[in-house]
């Protein structure tokens, strides 16, 4: 089984007024992790396919500040028929940050409804992740 891993650059625009990063910086994180990892494991850029964010969850652990050396770990947890359920772990300096959890959704482009995963995709996403497709 394998997790996709990313760095994660923080910025001075995602910390608040205490100096931690913002909460919501924490969701653009995962999605620069999704992004990513559509590029290096469905071998695709993000525009090409049509998923969308049915449900984000975030809880959150310790603050992230500058200067923290940032990952963010995706794992793929199921596959269904039209959807992809994502679970992420936020290291800051190598202590979990915050833990979170994504559905993406696979959708017609032209009717916004969701539509099945494609075969390859499906497979792709099986072997990296080791699980069944």
């Amino acid at each position: 089984m394998s997790r996709y891993v990313a760095g994660i650059e923080v910025r001075f625009a995602d910390l608040d007024p205490r100096g931690h990063v913002n909460n919501a910086a924490y969701a653009t994180y995962l999605e620069q992790t999704r992004a990513g990892w559509v590029d290096d494991v469905i071998e695709t850029d993000l525009v090409e396919i049509d998923m969308v964010l049915a449900h984000l969850e975030i809880d959150f652990e310790r603050p992230i500040e500058l200067g923290d050396d940032v990952e963010v770990a995706l794992d793929v947890a199921s596959l269904g028929r039209t959807s992809i359920v994502m679970e992420y772990e936020v290291l800051a300096d190598g202590d979990r940050a915050a833990a979170g959890k994504t559905v993406q959704v696979i959708v017609d482009a032209e009717s916004g409804r969701a539509r099945e995963l494609p075969e390859a995709m499906r497979a792709r996403i099986a072997e990296f992740h080791g699980i069944e497709g």
